[in-house]
């Protein structure tokens, strides 16, 4: 028993040490990127579920694979947490002991003089013609900000240990930590943010986050249930899009109204003009410009004379010409018989054209601007299955309810603004205009502020590390034995120096500093010049 506990903990603690080894944290953190990979050339449900679904009309073999692997669901996913998580755990347990030793080595005192300074990679002696105490006065005052320790040794010498560089262990600290708080701030922005699609038409229509119903899309993090959203409208009034000649977008700009805080007891708006790039924080979220299209409106008067005016987006199918599809239904009105009711909806489907070309009856779009609108449409009219319990696209109609003749085409027509169809029945169609709507994007990730400080600090850290570079010198000072006969004292002053890490540029360093150490060029014809500029040089040896 207690050889399967001792195996059992000794494989527990290489497991740790193997976990906990910067090697292991560098090969999960490319393993992180590598598996973010998927994420980026494949659709991912939670972004785009049109996309995924066309992706498995495409390739129907080997979509299902890649479903089962997760591949559309990259970042919820169980085996990129399971990264995620061990990533996180490796990196706070090699950073713990890195800051205990760090905080050993800037406590301790610079290492002792080397016996032999010879051997250093950087040696530099001279015979000066000054004491050791002038030699000593002259190193601590080239050497300040250097840590420094003085001391005698048996022979009578006496030296100097000096050091430089420790911010680059702390800009190293701060690059890891920086790391692991980027992943806290991603899984948190995960936790508690979300994300949602609302279409507005630019007629002055409101939104309000006041509940999930009211986004077209919504992505809630896993704490958000949808009920303590940040409280604010928006009112749309006005889409100004400008062109270039060749049809390219020039700018998009949305006049906009808002409210939050107090100015919702006091009903005031206020103004914004919301641009590509340029959202609107408000209440803790921010509100992105993220596409726009138009919205026909048509009106279909029944034989009894009502009328119902239908205004919904249709979906633009060419970004270049704004060639857009979709479809505008209608309920009779007055008519209480459920089945009644279903055999006589309408709905208008076709394309939208702002500026009409035709090839013969074939209806497209020349330009993407609002200069000659026309619409290609079908009247259908039959039980739109809205009520079978199904959900279906705004933008079309339950092809099933066509495929079982529940839902016919009474009417094709093209029409420009102010033209209408007639049905068999008496009823008319007519294309009253058009109008602009903006797509929104609201966000909302309390953890984006410090998101983006740990990023600074990844970049503050790295440049730190990468630029500072720890170093060592020694200066060591022994009296000269023998007199030069005219009575002067003589001082024998080594240099060394050491890199701790890469040595590139410590060479034109340890050059300066030996110099200056060393006393070249500098005049010392009196005991106080050799005492405040340094000692002068008789020789290099």
């Amino acid at each position: 028993m207690r050889g399967y506990l001792t195996t059992t903990l000794a494989l527990l603690r290489n497991t740790w040490r193997g976990l906990t080894s910067m090697r292991t944290a560098l090969v999960l953190l490319f393993l992180l990127a590598l598996a973010a990979l998927p994420g980026a050339l494949i659709p991912q449900r939670s972004l785009n579920q049109s996309e995924v679904d066309r992706y498995f009309r495409e390739y129907p073999t080997l979509a299902p694979i890649l479903d089962k692997l997760g591949a559309f669901e990259v970042f919820s996913s169980v085996w990129f947490a399971s990264i995620y998580v061990l990533l996180f755990i490796s990196l706070i347990g090699c950073l713990l002991p890195r800051c205990y030793e760090y905080y050993k080595q800037w406590r301790a005192k610079p290492v002792r003089t080397p016996r032999n300074l010879s051997r250093m990679p950087h040696h530099e002696s001279a015979t000066l013609h000054a004491s050791v105490d002038e030699v000593m006065a002259a190193a601590r005052k080239r050497l300040r900000g250097w840590r420094m320790v003085e001391r005698e040794e048996a022979d009578g010498a006496r030296s100097i240990s000096a050091e430089r560089g420790f911010l680059r262990e702390i800009g190293n600290l701060v690059f890891h930590f920086a790391l692991v708080g980027l992943l806290v701030g991603v899984a948190g922005g995960k936790l508690y943010g979300y994300e949602g699609q609302v279409i507005v038409i630019a007629d002055g229509s409101e939104f309000c986050n006041s509940g999930t119903y009211n986004y077209d899309s919504f992505r809630a993090g896993l704490t958000v249930d949808g009920t303590q959203l940040s409280p604010f409208c928006l009112r749309v009034n006005d889409f100004d899009v400008q062109y270039q000649p060749n049809g390219q977008v020039e700018a998009f700009r949305v006049d906009m109204q808002y409210q939050a805080g107090d100015d919702l007891e006091t009903g005031t708006w206020r103004p914004y003009l919301l641009q590509v790039n340029h959202p609107l924080r408000i209440a803790g979220d921010r509100i992105y410009l993220t596409g726009n299209g138009y919205a026909p409106r048509f009106t279909v008067t029944f034989p009894d004379g009502q009328q119902r005016t239908g205004l919904i987006q249709w979906q633009p199918v060419s970004p270049q010409t704004m060639l857009s599809q979709g479809a505008t239904k209608f309920d009779p009105p007055g008519v209480q018989d459920e089945v009644q009711r279903r055999q006589n909806q309408i709905a208008v489907t076709g394309l939208f054209a702002p500026t009409a070309t035709f090839d013969g009856a074939v209806l497209s779009s020349g330009f993407p601007d609002l200069l000659d609108p026309a619409v290609a449409v079908d009247v259908l009219r039959g039980d739109l299955g809205l009520d079978s319990g199904r959900g279906q696209s705004i933008f079309g109609v339950d092809q099933s309810m066509v495929d079982q003749g529940r839902l016919k085409r009474v009417a094709r027509e093209n029409l420009r603004i102010g033209q209408e169809i007639r049905l068999d029945d008496g009823t008319t169609v007519r294309f009253d205009g058009v109008e602009r709507w903006a797509n929104l994007q609201v966000s909302h990730d309390p953890f984006q502020p410090w998101v983006l400080g740990f990023a600074i600090a990844v970049i503050v850290g790295i440049g730190t590390s990468l630029a500072i570079k720890r170093r060592r010198v020694w200066v060591r000072a022994v009296p000269h034995p023998e007199s030069d006969g005219s009575g002067s004292v003589r001082t024998v002053v080594e240099v060394g120096g050491l890199a701790r890490t890469d040595q590139a540029g410590y060479g034109e360093e340890f050059t300066r500093l030996a110099a200056d150490l060393l006393g070249t060029g500098v005049d010392h014809s009196s005991p106080e010049a050799r005492a405040t500029a340094g000692p002068a040089r008789e020789r290099k040896s």
